[in-house]
């Protein structure tokens, strides 16, 4: 009896899936975005979501994450040429929707240029902007805004094409990227790419005092010789947050009126996992959660804004608990990142003195003081730390690089139900240029 319905219910999705269009499930009309947030969590498994939520609960903050309201679906990560992907060739596939080898911004396999959802919305006529907490040219924003064969070996070339891209906001550290060596920074091409900023329209700004003052579009934001502060050592006199900085290029871009796609990045959520760095890590995940929850409120109240959160991979191989037991609660006594106090370690600090003062350890243990000892690498203090804290926390890591885990996906408002489920990294790139009307590729 129950065939002939199922039949058609079979094949009305089928033949809406056919359209060309995104559909909306609460009707048969298209679904279009006037404005597009993308938030990116570089870095971040589930297992991430986890620690900040628990941290959270046992600190007595809040109960839940901003994120954990419009969870989706999750997503797979691998590039064209491994299973593991690398930020470049995972942000490009994002971008762009196609899959592109590791290492490679904004081309495919074979060097061909790949459009961005950023490019793609610049010919529409619509505003633009890039928030990152690394440096602006860092392979994230690079893959929305270049195209360069190699992450590394082209970076000063992504700084120069990010100036023609027609972004109106690009917020982020990498100041050296866009200075001579004479002036402190790394061009070797005797090009002063700030001042061709300025010569072009940018207004250039290079402090909070300065941001703070912003009101006008274009405006190019270095914030940092190199990468921002992490949140757990952020002065807010000096830097401000990353929410900040999304609240008032919403603003910004809003204002214009044309709508506006605006990609967002918690980009150190990333390097604390490399460096093991779990409170480095849990801060930099809360403060992009905070960020989220500012693009939710404006959407929220506009109405036409789609809000995507997702990472790029995963980073560390983060697992959380030992026998039935963690503790979220020691990381409230944990004040400073693995930046600061490897660099105290390497100056001749104390081990114990570091450990207490800045982990809350006040029971320094013979063994935990042995790991420490003789070391003299970067590499080696942030696995010894890493284990040292894990071992007080009940928490590992499996590794300081990247791994195959899937990663969450969280969406909200018009076009929301198109990342429902379980889909590839390409789908991202596929499916926005739709939603927002623009041509595709």
């Amino acid at each position: 009896m129950l065939r002939q319905p199922l039949l058609l219910v079979f094949l009305v999705t089928i033949l809406s899936g056919c359209s060309g269009m995104v559909q909306n499930p609460q009707d048969s009309q298209p679904v279009k975005a006037k404005n597009v947030i993308l938030f990116i969590s570089d870095g971040t498994g589930p297992a991430s979501f986890t620690l900040a939520r628990d941290y959270l609960r046992a600190t007595g903050n809040r109960r839940n994450l901003y994120l954990d309201d419009i969870l989706v679906g999750t997503m797979e990560t691998s590039s064209a040429s491994h299973l593991i992907t690398g930020s470049g060739a995972a942000a490009t596939a994002m971008a762009s929707g196609y899959k592109t080898n590791n290492l490679v911004i904004g081309q495919d396999p074979d060097g061909n240029p790949l459009r961005s959802i950023l490019e793609k919305a610049e010919a529409a006529g619509m505003h633009t902007g890039v928030i990152v907490t690394r440096e602006i040219t860092d392979a994230t924003p690079a893959a929305f805004t270049a195209h360069v064969a190699h992450r590394y070996d082209n970076e000063l070339d992504v700084a120069v094409q990010q100036l023609s891209s027609g972004a109106d906001i690009l917020v982020g550290g990498g100041l050296e990227m866009f200075q001579l060596e004479s002036q402190g920074g790394k061009r070797t091409d005797g090009r002063d790419l700030v001042e061709e900023a300025r010569a072009g329209g940018y207004e250039v700004v290079t402090s909070r005092q300065e941001w703070d003052q912003v009101q006008n579009l274009p405006v190019l934001a270095l914030l940092a010789r190199d990468k921002l502060a992490y949140e757990i050592d952020r002065n807010p006199l000096d830097a401000p947050s990353l929410a900040e900085l999304v609240d008032k290029s919403i603003q910004m871009l809003d204002q214009a009126g044309t709508g506006f796609f605006l990609l967002v990045e918690g980009s150190r959520i990333d390097l604390a996992g490399h460096d093991n760095d779990a409170p480095a890590h849990l801060h930099d995940l809360i403060a992009y959660d905070e960020a989220v929850n500012v693009g939710l409120n404006f959407a929220r109240k506009n109405g036409e804004t789609l809000v995507i959160s997702t990472s790029d991979h995963e980073t560390g191989g983060l697992s959380i608990g030992r026998s039935y037991t963690w503790y979220p609660d020691k990381m409230q006594s944990m004040t400073a990142s693995h930046d600061s106090t490897v660099t105290m370690l390497q100056n001749g600090a104390s081990p114990t003195d570091v450990l207490k003062q800045y982990y809350g350890i006040e029971d320094v243990s013979p063994a935990e003081l042995a790991r420490l000892d003789t070391l003299t690498l970067r590499n080696d203090y942030d696995r010894a730390l890493g284990e040292v804290i894990g071992d007080r926390l009940f928490i590992d890591w499996a590794t300081t690089g990247h791994t195959a885990v899937d990663v969450n996906v969280y969406a909200f408002g018009p076009g929301s139900s198109a990342f429902r489920n379980h889909f590839d990294i390409t789908h991202i790139g596929l499916v926005l240029p739709d939603l927002m009307g623009l041509q595709t590729d």
